[in-house]
């Protein structure tokens, strides 16, 4: 096969001349810029020695088809190299990067020719003559050098004009270093690209398709830079969801978005501090993607928004600019806070109140998915909830998007639009929720032994749902322990069960699990049942509370049926704790099973 890239030596000066007439894309100056300034530091001292920085691979943009049947060249885009690109337009062009506070910020390098070297502005610096204070302003163009040479040696007398105008001079040929360019072949499919993109990268820090479509996004230079806000709105959304404080810098800083139609619809996440769905811009870009184009593959969205025709095979400016328009319509959809909040209800609503009950973002990603499109359909509002819900929990039952969630997506989309959430769900239901998976596949499910198992956080949602109390509790809750991030105890206790031999996969197996008050775990001790359930049951005749709050025989009978104990659990020791397990995981197999068919 063919070499499907060409490398090429470029002058630094006319790659940042290309990006600042915006011949070549760097989608990452809109972005907080994660180097540190001793990284921008070190990078100009390496292009001042001559050292090699490494390759910049550029892609361009599929030739487009114009409405009136003309071409336009595509545009080139920096697939990996950003941070370096961004680096020099900081350091060498006086370019402001946005910082992680979404502030706009200069980052100064400075140089002293005396020692040749390099380093971030300071105060100790500002007040040394032996210093360029911000080497951007002499490299600006060549009569700034002149200046700046003259003004040094005016400062500091005695200093010899040869050796000083040899080191300005190498200073100078910073911007005539030459940087390699891979550039990939113009022909290439969009696919190939993104597969590049994500391979290229997947050293160091991973990347995705997500960032290759944020990337696309941001280089899309349409009128009131569209492109860009559309991508501050993802980013802004996804930081606030998690820092609600940042609004004040956002808003503030950010003049062009605070102009735009984005920012109001988000700004109701300044006031919000609820974590129990916080998405990052892959989520925001698959639900929006899935639920508008009906489509789950990510690369599928990188294709639309170069403006590609599946059937044809080409590339059309209306589609791209028809995909961007649908694109925008779908994330304020997705950030809109009625939307947002009715969503997280109906997930509550299934007994799922904290992040720490759901171990999987594209359970919670295909839920709104769902949400959103019966929504547009004009679908009752509380059959929504209920669909969703049951969805969400059908998914958890059968890790639905744990192996090839993007096939997954594709798959159940296209399956919702034609048939129905309802019919789909129906038919889900009776391939891989049917008797065998209730009375045996369940069973072997909860024969685990881990608290962040998905099925013991089912199990928990169900007595959520039931409004169940804590074991050997009165008056608190699961859900108070839950919200509380209380404690998890063991049944049979973890210390008398390794005394007796047992390891950690034994005596930390889910059906040994309970929410109990921490008072009442620690009366108990290390005491097997046979000894701490016969003072609780004595409690019922009148005896002195000892364990928890129980003094009713119907209480305390409805307490061991909520938490699904089995009979005879009052006279256990070791010798029956296989056989506890065993009865317990049938009892909460049904109970769980109870809980999803009411839903």
């Amino acid at each position: 096969m063919a070499q499907r890239y060409s490398i090429n030596q470029y002058f630094v000066s006319n790659i940042l001349n290309d990006i600042t007439v915006r011949i070549i894309s760097n989608p990452a100056i809109q972005r907080p810029f994660v180097w540190k300034p001793v990284q921008v530091r070190d990078l100009m001292d390496s292009l001042y020695k001559g050292y090699p920085i490494g390759y910049i691979v550029i892609s361009k943009d599929p030739d487009i088809q114009l409405r009136d049947g003309t071409s336009a060249q595509g545009k080139k885009v920096i697939i990996d190299g950003q941070q370096r690109i961004t680096a020099m337009q900081a350091a060498i062009l006086g370019e402001e990067v946005i910082n992680k506070n979404y502030e706009r910020k200069r980052i100064v390098i400075s140089f002293n020719p005396l020692t040749e070297k390099f380093e971030t502005l300071n105060p100790s610096i500002e007040n040394d003559k032996t210093w360029i204070k911000d080497i951007s302003k002499v490299l600006s163009n060549e009569r700034a050098m002149l200046e700046g040479e003259e003004n040094f040696l005016a400062e500091n007398p005695g200093i010899d004009h040869l050796v000083i105008r040899e080191k300005f001079k190498k200073l100078s040929d910073i911007k005539q270093r030459q940087l390699g360019l891979v550039e990939l072949n113009h022909d290439l499919d969009v696919d190939v690209v993104t597969d590049i993109f994500v391979r290229i990268n997947s050293a160091g820090i991973p990347l995705s398709q997500a960032d290759f479509a944020m990337s696309k996004i941001a280089s899309y230079d349409q009128v009131n830079n569209f492109g860009v806000n559309l991508r501050k709105c993802i980013d802004y959304f996804c930081h606030l969801a998690k820092e609600p404080q940042f609004y004040k810098n956002i808003s503030e800083n950010d003049t062009e978005f605070r102009n735009t139609v984005y920012l109001p619809k988000i700004a109701w996440l300044q006031k919000e501090n609820d974590d129990l769905y916080d998405p990052d811009y892959s989520d925001v870009l698959r639900v929006s993607f899935a639920k508008q184009f009906e489509r789950g593959k990510m690369a599928d969205l990188v294709g639309l928004l170069s403006g590609r025709n599946f059937e044809t095979r080409s590339f059309q400016q209306d589609i791209m600019d028809e995909s961007f328009q649908k694109l925008s319509d779908s994330v304020l959809e997705f950030v809109n806070e009625t939307n947002f909040k009715d969503f997280l209800m109906a997930i509550r609503s299934a007994g799922f109140i904290s992040n720490n009950l759901i171990n999987s973002q594209n359970v919670l990603n295909f839920g709104y998915i769902i949400f959103l499109k019966l929504r547009e359909q004009g679908v009752n509002r509380d059959t929504i909830k209920r669909l969703v819900a049951k969805w969400f929990v059908m998914s958890l039952l059968t890790g639905r998007y744990s192996g090839s969630p993007e096939s997954q997506f594709d798959f159940d989309i296209k399956q919702i639009v034609e048939k129905g959430a309802e019919e789909t769900l129906e038919k889900i239901e009776r391939s891989e929720l049917a008797d065998t998976f209730w009375e045996v596949s369940l069973e072997q499910k909860l024969e685990k032994a881990s608290v962040n198992n998905p099925f013991w956080h089912l199990f928990i949602a169900a007595q959520i749902k039931a409004n169940d109390k804590g074991f050997l509790s009165t008056d608190i809750t699961v859900a108070d322990m839950v919200k509380l991030r209380g404690d998890v105890h063991h049944l049979f206790p973890k210390e008398y069960l390794k005394a007796k031999g047992l390891n950690r996969g034994d005596y930390n197996q889910i059906a040994n699990y309970v929410y109990a008050q921490s008072e009442i775990n620690i009366r108990i001790g290390k005491k097997p049942p046979k000894e701490y359930m016969p003072v609780v049951i004595a409690q019922t005749e009148g005896a002195q509370l000892v364990y928890g709050g129980i003094a009713e025989k119907d209480a305390l009978e409805k307490n061991m049926c909520q938490h699904c104990i089995p009979e005879e659990f009052e006279k256990m020791e070791i010798e029956g704790y296989k056989d506890f397990l065993e009865k317990r995981r049938k009892l909460m197999a049904k109970k769980i099973e109870k809980y999803y068919k009411s839903l």
